[in-house]
């Protein structure tokens, strides 16, 4: 089976998960591979994300190592029984870059969310215009059709929120990105109005950091957080000018989590937002 060129982060993610059972059991990579009947590279691959594992494989290295929460384990398998095609992003493979499909996928599975915006909003509340706006500056230039693509894939992100039965939704946003007027002052006042419709949404919880605000300090980055079916599968997402970075160390779960509440404390209660949100569309 030649090796993934580009692993999922789900992918990625399976794979540490085993090697971090592994670890915990002061297993070497030699002797999960003697276990499996295998090559050591092969595990290596398999922890890496770069080919995939059976569920049985996931189960006998698990008995091997000891100690697996079986609730992990049947998530990992889950994970294990997921194949490409599966799933409406996938028809952006290799047109879009992999980060795309991650966000989405990231999104598609977690069971709940919770998100820190600073400068622009959270794009399953975008409005096809404020998207089109938002990607317009990117640099270098994106080509006509490649904005149309970008915006079209995160128009389809919104359908989380869409289903029967959503997964809680909670966003934090500073006043600062409720006063950007991307795409001039109908764009960003039909991208206001949309956000307090959303308040309206099963699930959905909207808070404002108001620039009055004296204590909290640190609303500069783009923070998704996504519950897994696990607590052990929780990742985060932070925005950098490189692209999304994915994380789910236990103690990065626990600061960014820590993060999140406060700026919780900080931010206006549900009803507050909501008037101040009104408040600046009126100004528009």
């Amino acid at each position: 089976m030649p090796a993934r060129e580009n692993p999922t982060a789900r992918q990625v993610r399976l794979g540490a998960e085993l090697r971090k059972l592994r670890d915990a059991a002061g297993k070497t990579a030699r002797e999960a591979a003697g276990h499996l009947s295998t090559d050591q590279a092969k595990i290596s691959h398999i922890e890496a994300g770069k080919i995939g594992v059976s569920e049985e494989r996931i189960r006998r290295l698990a008995a091997f190592y000891g100690g697996a929460d079986e609730t992990l384990l049947d998530a990992l398998c889950a994970i294990a029984r997921e194949h490409r095609g599966q799933y409406w992003w996938d028809e952006y493979r290799n047109v879009l870059a992999p980060g795309f499909l991650d966000i989405a996928e990231l999104e598609h599975h977690a069971t709940a969310l919770r998100t820190m915006h600073s400068v622009t909003l959270p794009g399953v509340f975008q409005t096809e215009e404020y998207a089109r706006a938002v990607c317009s500056g990117h640099i270098p230039t994106l080509s006509a059709d490649e904005l149309t693509v970008r915006v079209a894939h995160r128009m389809r992100r919104r359908g989380i929120l869409e289903r029967t039965e959503p997964p809680p939704f909670e966003a934090i946003i500073h006043e600062a990105a409720l006063r950007m007027r991307f795409g001039g002052r109908q764009v960003a006042r039909a991208q206001l109005e949309a956000l307090i419709e959303a308040t309206d949404r099963p699930g959905v919880t909207i808070r404002v950091i108001p620039f009055t605000c004296e204590d909290f300090i640190e609303a500069t980055q783009s923070v998704l957080y996504a519950a897994g079916p696990v607590p052990q599968l929780d990742t985060i997402r932070i925005d950098s000018v490189l692209g999304g970075l994915f994380l789910g160390a236990h103690m990065e779960l626990k600061r960014y989590g820590a993060l999140l509440d406060n700026a919780v404390a900080a931010s206006l209660d549900m009803t507050e937002s909501r008037h101040l949100i009104h408040h600046i569309a009126r100004e528009l």
